[in-house]
């Protein structure tokens, strides 16, 4: 089943997708937000365009596992995409993942402007992986 992944912030959201056997992720692209129905038209495309089944957003939730303010702005947008959608939204517990992302960028010596441009997919491809794996399900998930 080929799902797609979301790394959501106030200006970009972070694309990946796995392969139809849901085993790897992979950075797609990064959206740069525009708001309301245009982000949510622009998912629907993405979906439709690479045969997407289902839907994994990330939770960046507090050092201590709760969700704040940036947790609950994720969730509400990705509700906003599941039902435009009809589709459950799974989570995962995202924290750390734009730093890791931001760091492999720096270790393979990756411009600024170019770490901007990518960071967010590749967290969000990060968010797949756990997800695949089984071991970044957020609280009260399946």
């Amino acid at each position: 089943m080929r799902l797609l992944a979301l790394d959501v912030g106030k200006k970009r959201i972070g694309l990946a997708i796995c392969d139809e056997e849901g085993r790897v992720a992979t950075p797609l692209h990064t959206l740069n937000r525009r708001g309301g129905k245009a982000d949510l038209d622009a998912i629907a495309e993405v979906v439709t365009s690479m045969s997407v089944e289902g839907l994994v957003a990330g939770l960046p939730l507090t050092l201590e596992g709760r969700e704040g303010g940036a947790a609950r702005q994720a969730r509400r947008f990705a509700d906003k995409v599941g039902a435009h959608l009809g589709w459950d939204v799974h989570y995962v517990d995202e924290r750390f993942t734009s730093v890791q992302a931001e760091r492999a960028l720096l270790e393979a010596d990756v411009s600024r402007k170019k770490r901007r441009d990518v960071v967010d997919a590749i967290a969000a491809s990060l968010i797949l992986q756990a997800y695949l794996d089984g071991s970044g399900r957020a609280q009260g998930q399946p």
